[in-house]
């Protein structure tokens, strides 16, 4: 891309193809536990994993996507539901028993070493979101009617409910990535969604979609959203503008979980018996090679190259591909800014003046939370330089 008469520039990644979700799911050396929810950092290195549904069990962490695990200092909680900030430094892990034990929202912001009970009321948490700068929390109350959400704006240090009117059994929530849009899942297809970070709800409705339960994704920016109905199961549905309108494309199922990369392109799913993923927004969805297990949740680094996914009593499995991240060079207030998606491998950035002789640059990008791309601002250089990503 020519910036000015005399500056080429050109993105170059030394990556080889995504070949995407058609690799081997391995077995992480995670405990095997009635794992019930997962949730990974924006580069799929920081997981966080919880047991509960039926008894009290404890929440495990993982610093290198899924190698090792340790159980933290969390108490014993029959635990539903967990939520990370982009860096995985921020934590949410809320309480809710399949027999419906009630309890609090704990906070973690160093990673999992230590937890807090917010002041979250006492309640059968179903679902938690977290922003990615882990400050904007949202949670859905399980079996509350009319519809319960709590918010907090300042990482679970205070919390202000919303009653949802005209909405039953809320279950799945997403968040953007700044925490300013919102979704709700709820009963008979009911998909609520806010465009100020909860102050007030716009309802949807997905037609056909006839169930008791449903989980939710999003994109970065709140726009692609993907629902998958759990109770009485049936196909997932994904909307292009923010719930507005519906489509579906996939095979019928009981849907344990569902998650999505930053752009809502890749999307990957978890039923009782199997893994079903998507490159395309859910146009096409595909079963691949991972174990008849009874899988409940799943995550997906940003890139959607590091995914993991949870089973009751079978562990907890990842799936990783070779990210191949694609810089996008732009003007901007007349410097040049270089930016990619977070990807799941560390990556530098060089530059070179005739395509020969790389260097590594010193220049460190910004993590934009809006979006979760790496950003670089640079001065235009007075002749031609080339730019490209080299795994580190």
């Amino acid at each position: 891309m020519r910036h000015s008469k005399i500056l080429l520039l050109i993105a170059v990644v030394w990556c080889g193809a995504n070949s995407g979700f058609a690799q081997t799911w391995t077995l992480t050396s995670a405990p095997n536990m009635a794992w019930r929810s997962v949730a990974s950092s924006a580069n799929g290195t920081k997981l966080i994993a919880v047991v509960g549904g039926t008894s009290a069990g404890p929440i495990y962490t993982s610093t290198n996507s899924g190698a090792t695990w340790v159980s933290n200092s969390a108490p014993l909680r029959n635990w539903s539901c967990v939520a990370s900030s982009a860096d995985g430094n921020t934590l949410a892990a809320a309480v809710g028993g399949y027999d419906g034990t009630a309890g609090s929202i704990y906070i973690s912001t160093n990673a999992g070493m230590t937890w807090t009970a917010s002041t979250s009321p006492a309640r059968v948490w179903a679902s938690i979101a977290v922003s990615a700068d882990g400050t904007k929390l949202v949670a859905a109350v399980k079996y509350s009617s009319p519809a319960s959400i709590y918010r907090s704006w300042d990482s679970g240090a205070t919390w202000t409910s919303n009653n949802l009117a005209g909405a039953l059994y809320p279950y799945g929530v997403a968040s953007s990535a700044d925490g300013s849009r919102l979704a709700v899942a709820a009963a008979l297809g009911a998909v609520y969604t806010s465009a100020d970070a909860g102050v007030a709800w716009t309802s949807n409705n997905i037609g056909s979609l006839v169930s008791d339960q449903a989980c939710i994704t999003s994109s970065t920016d709140g726009s692609k959203l993907s629902v998958g109905p759990r109770g009485n199961g049936g196909p997932i549905w994904t909307s292009t503008n923010s719930g507005t309108t519906w489509i579906t494309n996939s095979v019928r199922q009981v849907w344990g979980g569902i998650a999505s990369s930053a752009d809502g392109t890749k999307l990957i799913a978890v039923s009782y018996p199997a893994i079903y993923t998507s490159v395309n927004l859910g146009v096409i969805w595909t079963s691949n090679n991972a174990p008849r297990l009874e899988w409940t949740s799943v995550a997906s680094s940003a890139d959607g190259n590091i995914l993991i996914a949870a089973a009751q009593n079978g562990g907890i499995w990842t799936l990783q591909t070779a990210p191949a991240p694609s810089m996008i060079i732009a003007p901007t207030n007349g410097s040049l800014k270089l930016s990619w998606l977070v990807p799941s491998t560390n990556f530098v950035m060089q530059q070179s003046p005739d395509l020969q002789n790389w260097a590594d640059m010193t220049n460190q990008p910004v993590l934009n939370l809006t979006n979760l791309q790496n950003e670089v601002i640079l001065s235009p250089p007075g002749s031609n330089v080339f730019y490209r990503l080299k795994t580190s």
